[in-house]
């Protein structure tokens, strides 16, 4: 029983896989194989899994999916979704078969996990130099000359350490390198348009690389002045755009297409436009988002900035928030306090904390959970606990031991690296599917 398409990926060796007693999330006190997990009857309301347990609503991923391959044909652009978001092949499988070109990931040993699980295209949105992260990568290439990986550099040390390692290797192809461009003060990438013309020189004249393209990462220009942040992603779009023109005027690509990559999940709607009309030069320019967070959303920060994009947009409903964690209430101390079954181990806290949206108590009537009042909030976590702050009025009364709280979560990224397993569910939070992270 599976609730997201599955692609071309190898994911038969996890369904057939056994899941121990101690998976956090599962209620087994013995071994399950993975697979059977959506014919168990578990609902997450029923108070049938463990707690804290991390939810994805199948309806609202499908949705997603179906928005954002329907966004990239409106504007003419290509997906390559940031796959260190989830790092879940079902996640991968589902992105793949729903149109997107590639997954990007952030590490050599993402890509190895990708090519595992069949993963045919893989752009590595981070620079590649330690030996033996070139090596694991090169190998894969070597090995699998159908597999096709593209990586970055900002420097002409780094070109000169994967260019050596290439001509070592000794590869079918060269291999495809795209430059990138930075920004002040922020991570990697070429400060000027001059640094990175220069390194694009050096790749079209190294041994064994071929120059794809250009890249940047837009999302570090996010800040509280909405309207300065979308002058300066266009403006950094736009450097973008003319460093292509004038590598192409020197005749620097080595590809069939000119890559042009750019696209967080805060302003991917302003690189789609901004990297089109980009025509009459010697190849086609091929536009690649690598937006992540698009597919679960979140009940915090993208929640606020896709909501601007949708005002930008206009273009029916938006993507809606999936990812949620449940959690139990163990003890009320004190009158205004909960404490939950979940902390910092279990939900992201690195830019906002949980936002807590239902309760509902296990064996009652009710069959639907209930949005809590306003004024609840997630004061503070713990490793194993957090502070559920209680407003004045009935929900003071109401809340009990034992009863569940359901909280939407802030940036999915550092959710997920906390559930080595989450489980897919229908919108009366019935079990359908076991989803796996490798981080």
């Amino acid at each position: 029983m599976h609730a997201l398409p599955r692609g071309a990926l190898a994911l038969s060796i996890l369904d057939g896989q056994s899941l121990l007693p101690g998976t956090k999330g599962l209620p087994i006190t013995e071994p399950l194989r993975q697979g059977a997990i959506g014919v168990q009857g578990w609902n997450v309301l029923r108070a049938d899994t463990s707690f804290p347990v991390a939810v994805l609503k199948a309806s609202a991923l499908q949705h997603n999916l179906a928005w954002m391959k329907a966004f990239c044909k409106r504007h003419g652009v290509t997906l390559a979704p940031h796959g260190k978001t989830t790092m879940s092949p079902q996640l991968f499988a589902a992105q793949l078969a729903n149109g997107a070109w590639g997954i990007t990931l952030a590490s050599a040993t993402q890509v190895q996990v990708a090519h595992r699980f069949n993963v045919r295209r893989v752009l590595l949105a981070n620079q590649l130099v330690a030996r033996a992260d070139i090596e694991a990568v090169l190998a894969l290439l070597h090995d699998d000359p159908d597999f096709e990986c593209i990586v970055l550099a900002d420097s002409l040390d780094g070109v000169a350490r994967l260019s050596g390692a290439v001509s070592a290797r000794g590869l079918a192809r060269p291999l495809p390198v795209l430059v990138e461009l930075g920004l002040a003060g922020k991570r990697a990438g070429c400060r000027t348009s001059e640094q990175a013309l220069t390194v694009a020189r050096a790749i079209a004249a190294a041994d064994g690389l071929a120059l794809a393209g250009f890249e940047g990462y837009e999302g570090l220009l996010v800040t509280d002045d909405r309207d300065a942040d979308v002058r300066a992603v266009n403006a950094f779009l736009a450097e973008l755009v003319e460093l292509v023109k004038r590598a192409d005027g020197e005749n620097l690509f080595g590809g069939a297409d000119i890559l042009l990559s750019a696209g967080g999940s805060s302003y991917f709607d302003l690189v789609a436009r901004g990297f089109t009309g980009v025509d009459g030069l010697s190849r086609p320019v091929r536009a690649v988002l690598r937006s992540g967070c698009y597919l679960t959303s979140d009940h915090g920060s993208y929640q606020r900035l896709l909501a601007q994009l949708d005002a930008r947009e206009v273009h029916g409903e938006g993507l809606r928030p999936a990812l949620e964690v449940w959690s139990m209430v163990q003890s009320r101390p004190e009158p205004g306090l909960a404490i939950l079954t979940m902390g910092k181990r279990d939900a992201s806290y690195d830019i906002d904390l949980p936002v807590p949206l239902f309760t509902h108590r296990p064996g009652s009537d009710a069959v639907q959970a209930v949005a809590l009042p306003p004024g609840c909030t997630i004061a503070k976590m713990n490793d194993q606990h957090a502070y559920l702050s209680l407003p004045e009025g009935d929900i003071r009364d109401q809340l009990l031991v034992g009863d569940l709280v359901g909280c939407g979560i802030s940036h999915p990224c550092t959710t997920f690296d906390k559930w080595q397993v989450l489980l897919a569910v229908d919108d009366a939070y019935n079990v359908t599917q076991a989803l796996n992270t490798f981080f």
